[in-house]
């Protein structure tokens, strides 16, 4: 693995604003994006950007959001949601403890969830306020995924992690379709360890220190684990979707690939190490917390398929991971500073977000190679994007009203032009188009233009 550093290809598009402590971003199926605040709330972001006053889910009473770490921290969305509305999240409730619960919403397509359907599927004892993971995700094949830290402290003073006797430091994977044995949840037959007296039927793997923020690649299902690191390292794990689980990531006895702690550790030969990592420092800005991401899966920005994106906590920096051969390359971008970046966002189109802690946030990651106006600059709103049929034009300046919009090929050709009598909002479809990538020319009365990519995507 080789790493590049301070590459400008990255750029940031703001998309909606004014969250407290987002720390996840998921989709339920649908053009919205639903943002977890960590101190117990989840609201509404609209394809437009605008976002529910109302939230969708406001369970702050049952959070302890203190201690930096703690708080309602994941959510994950049924995979048959739209039929069903169970939800799921994962929180530490007011005694310290993780909580795994699922919600329904009613009808499955509403804004607002009902709290009193909660439902708990697990509580897991903490014995420190750190180290959490938090991260929730369904599998290709239809099982909960439960990343949980190693309990916290420093140096994972009681083994948990690769004690497989507890529940701290795993990958967990249950199936939330059934019940048994007393829980509100049942085994999967093929978890690694069903069957071993030795080990709890939960886990799916194990050695991780705090696995923050996990995915599921849209396109191959292979599991990819952002953890975090101890003192001087950051690591990526990477699992291909054929796996049967029960690797060991190898925490305590290694941090990334470096010995960490080796007393009572299992041979080396049956770890499974990062497939990249970094360091703290001596690689540019400061660096403390990986915040995993999402494999590109997206249209809009073509260069960005298949990259791996990344992003830490300390630094700012947003990076990604390149194939190479069996290798992978790590770049990072430059700083986008004062965010502290908490988590990444998959829309259902494949488009990524990134939200920070600080800022208040999120964020459209988008290519600056491609990028043909200021966007941090512009007042008129595009979307969706990509478009199936109807796109929306808007204007959100009274001084800049929209004139004509002209979209193009990219041989250049007029495909369309709308001329309005100066209007703030302009409605067109695009059903006549071929699916593809143009350019839309948004002529304002000021007779200043803005040009805009746009994805058509029937």
């Amino acid at each position: 693995m080789s790493i590049t550093s301070f590459s400008q290809e990255i750029d940031l598009e703001l998309f909606a604003s004014g969250f407290n402590s987002p720390v996840s971003i998921k989709n339920a199926g649908d053009n919205r994006l639903f943002v977890v605040e960590q101190d117990g709330i989840i609201k509404i972001v609209n394809s437009d950007g605008s976002v529910n006053a109302t939230p969708f889910l406001d369970i702050d009473g049952r959070v302890i959001d203190t201690g930096n770490e703690r708080g309602l921290l994941g959510l994950a969305f049924h995979p048959q949601y739209i039929s069903n509305g169970f939800f799921f999240v994962n929180y530490i409730n007011n005694s310290g403890d993780t909580v795994i619960s699922r919600f329904i919403t009613n009808p499955p397509n509403g804004d607002v969830a009902d709290p009193n359907t909660e439902e708990i599927l697990l509580t897991i004892s903490q014995p420190f306020s750190n180290h959490n993971g938090g991260d929730l995700a369904f599998g290709s094949d239809g099982y909960l995924y439960i990343a949980t830290g190693d309990g916290g402290s420093g140096g994972d003073p009681d083994n948990y992690a690769q004690n497989l006797n507890s529940l701290l430091g795993k990958m967990l994977r249950i199936n939330i379709n059934n019940a048994e044995g007393g829980n509100n949840y049942a085994i999967p037959a093929d978890n690694p360890f069903v069957g071993n007296a030795g080990a709890l039927d939960e886990i799916w793997a194990y050695g991780l220190r705090n696995p923050w923020r996990f995915s599921f690649d849209s396109e191959t299902n292979d599991l990819w684990i952002g953890d975090v690191g101890q003192g001087a390292i950051e690591e990526i794990n990477f699992v291909s979707s054929t796996s049967a689980g029960g690797e060991n990531y190898g925490w305590r006895c290694y941090e990334g690939n470096s010995a960490y702690n080796n007393t009572g550790c299992p041979d080396m030969n049956t770890l499974t190490f990062p497939v990249a990592q970094y360091n703290h420092s001596g690689n540019g800005p400061f660096k403390c917390s990986i915040t995993g991401g999402y494999r590109y899966r997206g249209t809009a920005f073509p260069n960005f398929v298949g990259l791996y994106f990344f992003a830490d906590y300390c630094s700012n920096e947003i990076g990604f991971l390149t194939p190479n051969g069996n290798d992978w390359d790590l770049t990072f971008s430059n700083q986008f500073t004062g965010n502290g970046w908490t988590t990444f966002g998959e829309a259902i189109n494949g488009e990524l977000y990134i939200a920070g802690r600080n800022s208040g946030n999120v964020y459209h990651i988008i290519d600056a190679s491609l990028s043909v106006n200021d966007y941090a600059k512009s007042t008129i709103k595009m979307y969706p994007n990509p478009v199936d049929d109807i796109l929306i034009f808007e204007t959100t300046s009274a001084n800049k009203l929209i004139k004509s919009i002209i979209i193009y090929d990219l041989q250049g050709k007029i495909v369309k032009t709308i001329e309005t009598n100066l209007s703030n909002r302009i409605e067109i479809r695009t059903k006549d188009l071929a699916n593809g990538l143009y350019l839309a020319e948004i002529s304002s009365g000021n007779s200043e233009k803005e040009i805009k990519k746009l994805i058509i995507n029937q």
